[in-house]
């Protein structure tokens, strides 16, 4: 083959590959890309400690042993804290479920619902650090995502709801 022939049958696969690679980024409502907030200052101890205090609260008031992870905007482990009787797996759970909603910016549920709606959605399975269970919620200081705060030990939305009451604890 002559190079002249090698030429646009090389641009043409690049163009396919990119084309294919474009086709398997996640879309739908639920990860749709859509801007997403900016990364800030990553979170502080003190900032962590008040994730984790909101959060255990709403877990106790429900009686429910979890697992409560707060990671900073590079998905590294600021504060863990675990319940009594907590099954010990919730653990990794909850600190997955924080990576993914730092990693992807939005919250783990996006993927829960992705995955739950079956077709198109199910392409989320295919994406390296997406746990896509309820759970894992951003932090957001000033409109800038300063880390995530995951929670397992319950069912998803169980799960949500404490990671959300955590969440809400920051300013």
């Amino acid at each position: 083959m002559s190079s002249r022939a090698i030429g646009p049958l090389l641009c043409g696969g690049l163009l396919m590959l990119a084309a294919t690679a474009l086709s398997v980024a996640p879309s739908g409502p639920a990860v749709a890309q859509q801007p997403t907030p900016p990364y800030g200052t990553p979170i502080s101890l003190e900032q962590a400690k008040t994730v984790i205090a909101a959060a255990e609260a709403e877990a106790q008031k429900n009686n429910w042993p979890m697992a409560i992870v707060v990671v900073d905007t590079g998905g590294f482990v600021v504060a863990m804290h675990r319940l009594d009787n907590t099954q010990l797996g919730s653990i990794a759970v909850a600190e997955d479920k924080a990576r993914t909603s730092v990693f992807f910016r939005r919250p783990s549920k996006a993927f829960e619902d992705a995955v739950a709606g079956g077709g198109i959605g199910l392409r989320v399975l295919g994406l390296r650090g997406a746990t896509p269970y309820d759970g894992g919620v951003p932090l957001l200081v000033d409109g800038k995502i300063i880390g995530a705060v995951g929670v397992s030990g319950m069912l998803p939305a169980q799960d949500g709801q404490v990671a959300n009451a955590g969440a809400n604890s920051v300013k």
